[in-house]
């Protein structure tokens, strides 16, 4: 049975009630994909999450998630992006600001207090900051982690890393050292066309030449294969001194002369055995 609710409402008006309640501190609305997205002044960015909050007709109640996204290339190179849902109106909104790595974004906690666990996340992955967060420190890295690791610039390996230290007893700290370089995989099997050497082929015989491409055009024509001559055919003499023949069937060792397939080999009776069925049965 379905439910008798759709899973979220349409988003009919809602730019529109949006450009009314933001005014000035909008910058941009989209509406793609079913899903709104509002990019405002990261200085207005309080007053506008209370008037989403408050104004009837839009009344988004509740901050499901912060996230963050990386652009290196822009000046201002991190969107933040909140996900407001409103109950009322069972619908759900994106809020995005920008910024780079030492502008502060206001913090949203006086108006959420879920946003700072949500803030410490974003802080955490991008370095983003927030403005009047009081708690603003790392949540799912380990203590003295170097680096914010979704940023685009971040390697892959990291700074460090850890292990158990036997001489030690504890948990150590070391720079990172890798065993083996990075391998590069092309995903493509040496039978579909792989140019290179598979490890120990080397040692292999050179292979013989390979026959023209698939599909290149034949470089003999019908024509000059009609005019191109036989080769002459050499007389072979034969091995023995006589032709060999079969006088009877002892020579071929089939045994009998015929096959048993003569009329007086038949039986009468067809619920009777044939005499070459078998030796030793009697009826």
């Amino acid at each position: 049975m379905r439910a008798p609710a759709p899973r979220y409402a349409v988003n009919d008006g809602v730019i529109d009630a949006a450009t009314a309640a933001l005014g000035a501190s909008l910058l941009d609305a989209q509406d793609k994909v079913g899903e709104v997205t509002l990019t405002v002044t990261r200085d207005g960015l309080i007053d506008a999450m209370l008037a989403l909050k408050d104004t009837p007709g839009l009344e988004y109640q509740q901050l499901m998630e912060i996230a963050g996204v990386d652009y290196p290339a822009r000046p201002e190179r991190f969107d933040v992006c909140y996900h407001l849902l409103s109950l009322t109106r069972n619908n759900r909104l994106r809020v995005r600001v920008t910024t780079d790595e030492d502008t502060p974004v206001p913090s949203v906690t006086a108006i959420w207090p879920v946003a700072g666990w949500l803030e410490r996340e974003v802080y955490d992955m991008y370095g983003v900051l927030f403005d009047g967060n009081a708690d603003l420190r790392r949540i799912l890295t380990d203590y003295g982690f170097r680096g914010h690791p979704q940023r685009k610039d971040f390697p892959l390996t990291g700074f460090v890393e850890l292990r158990y230290s036997e001489e030690a007893k504890r948990v150590v700290y070391e720079p990172v050292q890798l065993a083996q370089d990075f391998r590069s995989f092309d995903f493509m099997s040496p039978w579909e066309g792989a140019q290179y050497v598979l490890p120990g082929d080397e040692k292999a015989p050179a292979p013989p030449p390979q026959p023209q491409a698939k599909g290149a055009p034949s470089p003999i024509t019908a024509a000059d294969a009609a005019k191109a001559p036989t080769p002459p055919s050499e007389d072979v003499e034969p091995e023995g001194d006589e032709p060999k023949t079969t006088e009877s069937p002892a020579q071929t060792g089939a045994g009998k002369a015929d096959p048993g397939n003569r009329p007086a080999d038949k039986p009468v009776d067809p619920d009777v055995p044939s005499p070459d069925a078998g030796e030793g049965k009697k009826q």
